[in-house]
């Protein structure tokens, strides 16, 4: 996958069924950078705002991640350093349960289904299983969580959730590797 230039992208989410399509993702992606503003209705919070900044490599190894939610009542915030090789920091502390982590899950976001896409891509056909800090909004917790993804065509990959869920979606993303579809969850907004 190439390096994108400087360009705005819109996703609404679909995740949430007492709430279709209610809320969107503005996301500002320049070389190595992404800021997003995610506005979402959770069920068991209600509405939140997440926005994100997430700084990476010319290899999309991520180096940086600062985060921050606000709900009605509550605001909290979390900011990540990765040396790229599996090994993380927060607030001077060495997260050691994220060791052998590449790459980051950020959810509501389709986003960071980018990062393992675009620092190694896979040929057609191919499996490759990942270690993914998976970051949880609106409570903003953070906890290792086994993925893989398989590229079913030039643009199509099939993702699997690893903990035993048994969740398993098929995206569809752009010429970058960015997700333009992932079925009941989010849909990209094209915007003129």
């Amino acid at each position: 996958m190439v390096q994108t230039s400087s360009r705005t992208i819109c996703w609404r989410p679909l995740w949430n069924e007492g709430q279709p399509g209610v809320g969107l993702e503005h996301l500002l992606l320049s070389e190595y950078v992404a800021d997003s503003v995610v506005l979402a209705i959770d069920e068991k919070h209600g509405p939140f705002r997440l926005s994100y900044h997430l700084q990476w490599d010319d290899a999309w190894r991520l180096r940086l991640a600062t985060l921050a939610v606000a709900t009605g009542t509550v605001r909290r915030s979390l900011q990540l350093q990765t040396d790229g090789e599996g090994r993380w920091r927060s607030e001077g502390r060495d997260l050691v349960e994220l060791d052998g982590c590449l790459d980051i899950d950020i959810w509501p976001t389709p986003f960071t289904n980018s990062f393992p896409l675009c620092r190694k891509p896979l040929a057609v056909g191919e499996r490759r299983e990942y270690r993914m800090a998976w970051v949880l909004a609106p409570e903003l917790t953070v906890a290792p969580q086994p993925q893989a993804y398989t590229r079913l065509a030039s643009t199509r990959y099939l993702f699997e959730n690893l903990d035993g869920s048994g969740f398993r979606a098929e995206l569809e993303v752009d010429e970058l590797g960015i997700v333009l579809d992932y079925p009941k969850l989010f849909q990209r907004v094209m915007l003129r």
